[in-house]
């Protein structure tokens, strides 16, 4: 049976009817969903200015400040909540404008994102707006933008590289190569361009010369060439190479088995276009290419001061940063410490490098520095505060520098620190802000520890509502995060899908909920070998048993009901979510799944040279095949746009749910993706989640 009940007609108002008696004052989802969220913060190359991006319910601005009074100003007056997600921000070399990304790209279709299903369609530009104001200029449709020295914008569009200017009169014109090819850097005086050229099965790092209008690669081969960046005097490139593999070799990270992916690092002449290898890993698991950095970190090279190049690399387990001569030589460890460094920039005169990190905090982050010329890091934010940091940068005068930071009840905010360690910082002025924000009425999640079935340390934070009467027992949820590589932290995250989640976690604390967000095997945080845990998703879903003992430690607590416990996640958390209500319908009692896998093989890796034996593993280890023992009631919420998540993966569980009368609700989004673009969406999605669990746990909210 599909049903929603709501407490009012419309979605928006409902949020009005959610109370809470537990002694907390009552707020609503909207007031903790809609407060600004600051991301994307970046530093001028000259003149102490800064700009970011702010999503406030939807509209999305970006904001910029400069010393030395740092009082925000905005620089762009977006209204409405109609998707358009902003990115790829850079400063001109002057710091007089910002270049900019609007709108959601393409899917494999070619289509861009439409979430409003606008008749006229939808597009990804390319936009400037002056520092002072004034409105934005469409440049071109694109994303993945380089600026140079003297203007010049280089952008993708449709695997193909664009090349157009921050002048009106300039019409933009492809850079026509062979294969799908990504603006990397600028050279120093702005005059070539790098860029890596993919061919499927090799890729190859190229210059563009602007002037002769030529195109070059670097010592071209069968291996796959990637990650070019300059040296500061335009006269070299390095670059990272990876070995070519066999075709039938298994291939992506929820399918392959664990094997060493080594890799090495190549430094080739701007002008010969020779080049050499000047480093290379191990061939240990923990040696292999460190993907994750480009992911989410400040990139696998960066070339430094002194001739060096500083890298990333899980050598030690960890993820950290080393040193290393351009010409040869022994690696040097930037950053030691059982923790991982995560983001990092490099100061203007490339001698410093800002990072954060959970050295000391394992479910936090703070702000560290570290000289290239030797000695330890600096921690310059207190890991003793309850404080999460991220995205730091520093200004262009080398005196401060900026960050962004959260805590247990404030989203987040861009703030002004000094280089002295453990110097006091200052919130700019004049931020977004949301004057009906719950602040006081949020609860502090705790730091929870529990073992695993295989006895293996999971970490946890355990939100518990205020003034809990004693005796009366409360249903419980285990809140599960996507990925895999993620983790949730003890406050606000710096991520805007799982901030979201953190404002959800507390909406339902609020209303008398106890609730576990679980560090599940597979995330970021604990180590490489954590992380890469042996038989993890479609290889056996070992970190299944993760959840299961997440279970079994709510009840243990007091103040939980047994026969009320439920589970919600979305993507790879709506994964765990279905995987638990199918195999231990005993267990939890009802889940929300958002955008999750249902099944491995289907839409994933099936045709992709993967052995029979490995199919069987995947579907085994996927939700479909506990089918046939699952009776908990389901609620599933998805975008039919979605492009990580095909939207066929619900609705084969659907209907395989329906032969067996599981109780199924479902809320669909048309033409929204999978981190919902609309911030109606996500007001929608989580009160149709808490609607749902208040009915099938039986909450009185009493």
């Amino acid at each position: 049976m599909n049903r929603i009940r709501w407490c009012a007609a419309s979605l928006i108002l409902a949020a009005l009817c959610a109370g809470n008696s537990h002694g907390q004052e009552p707020f609503t989802l909207q007031q903790v969903l809609g407060a600004p969220f600051v991301s994307n913060l970046v530093a001028a190359k000259s003149a102490n200015r800064m700009a970011w991006t702010v999503n406030q319910e939807g509209r999305r601005n970006i904001y910029g400040a400069e010393g030395p009074a740092f009082a925000a100003r905005q620089l762009t007056s977006y209204t409405a909540d109609d998707g358009g997600e902003l990115s790829d921000l850079h400063f001109t070399a002057d710091g007089e404008a910002v270049v900019f990304v609007r709108g959601e790209g393409k899917d494999a279709a070619g289509d861009y994102a439409n979430p409003t299903s606008n008749p006229e369609g939808a597009e990804q530009d390319v936009w400037v707006v002056s520092f002072h104001g004034g409105a934005p200029r469409k440049i071109d449709a694109g994303n993945s933008l380089v600026i140079s020295a003297q203007g010049w914008i280089a952008y993708q569009r449709g695997g193909q590289m664009w090349l157009s200017s921050v002048k009106t009169e300039v019409k933009p014109k492809q850079i026509v190569v062979r294969g799908k090819n990504s603006p990397a850097e600028w050279s120093p005086d702005g005059t070539r361009l790098l860029f890596a050229s993919s061919r499927d099965d090799h890729s190859f790092v190229g210059v563009y010369d602007a002037a002769a209008a030529t195109v070059k690669f670097f010592a071209p081969s069968v291996d796959s060439d990637s990650d070019p960046v300059w040296s500061p005097d335009g006269k070299l490139v390095a670059y990272t190479k990876q070995p070519a593999v066999p075709r039938d070799t298994p291939e992506g990270y929820f399918v392959q088995p664990d094997r060493p992916h080594p890799w090495a690092i190549w430094v080739g002449d701007a002008e010969t276009l020779t080049a050499k290898e000047i480093w290379h890993s191990g061939t240990a698991l923990q040696d292999s290419y460190p993907y994750m950095a480009g992911e989410t970190g400040g990139g696998v090279l960066n070339w430094a001061a002194g001739n060096r190049i500083v890298f990333a690399s899980e050598a030690d387990g960890w993820q950290h940063l080393y040193s290393l001569p351009a010409d040869g030589g022994a690696a040097k460890l930037l950053t030691p410490g059982i923790c991982e460094v995560e983001q990092w920039s490099f100061s203007p005169d490339k001698k410093t490098i800002l990072f954060n990190s959970n050295c000391a905090d394992v479910d936090r982050r703070h702000i560290w520095r570290v000289e290239l010329h030797g000695g330890p890091p600096q921690e310059l934010t207190s890991s003793e505060t309850a404080a999460i940091e991220w995205n730091p940068v520093t200004l262009s005068d080398d005196s401060a520098y900026a960050y962004i930071s959260s805590d247990t009840r404030e989203r987040g905010l861009v703030r002004i620190g000094g280089m002295a360690r453990g110097g006091a910082s200052t919130a700019v002025s004049g931020q977004a802000t949301s004057p009906n924000f719950p602040s006081a009425s949020l609860v502090t999640p705790r730091q929870v520890l529990f073992p695993s079935g295989d006895g293996l340390q999971l970490h946890g934070q355990l939100f518990v509502p205020a003034n809990l009467r004693a005796g009366v027992k409360r249903p419980a949820l285990i809140f599960l995060h996507g990925g895999p590589m993620r983790q949730m932290l003890l406050g606000w995250h710096y991520m805007y899908y799982y901030s979201n989640c953190y404002a959800m976690n507390q909406f339902l604390a609020s209303r008398g909920y106890v609730v576990l967000a679980l560090n599940y095997r597979s995330g970021i945080g604990y180590g490489r070998a954590f992380r890469e845990a042996p038989g993890r998703a479609g290889r056996g879903a070992a970190e299944y048993q993760d959840v299961v003992a997440a279970g079994k430690f709510l009840q243990q607590q007091a103040e939980v009901d047994l026969a009320r416990i439920g589970l919600w996640g979305g993507s790879y958390g709506g994964y765990l979510t279905a995987l638990g209500l199918g195999r231990n319908s005993d267990l939890f009692a009802a889940g929300v799944d958002l955008h999750g896998v249902h099944d491995w093989p289907t839409d994933n890796w099936e045709g992709k040279n993967i052995p029979p034996d490995l199919v069987k593993l995947a579907r085994d280890s996927s939700p479909i095949t506990a089918v046939g023992t699952w009776r908990s009631p389901v609620l599933f919420i998805h975008g039919d746009d979605d492009r990580n998540v095909m939207f066929s993966q619900t609705v084969d569980l659907v209907a395989r749910l329906r032969t067996k009368n599981v109780e199924i609700e479902q809320l669909v989004f048309p033409d929204d993706v999978h981190d919902f673009l609309l911030y109606r969406n996500w007001l929608n999605g989580y009160l149709a989640a808490s609607d749902f669990f208040d009915r099938q746990l039986g909450n009185s909210r009493k």
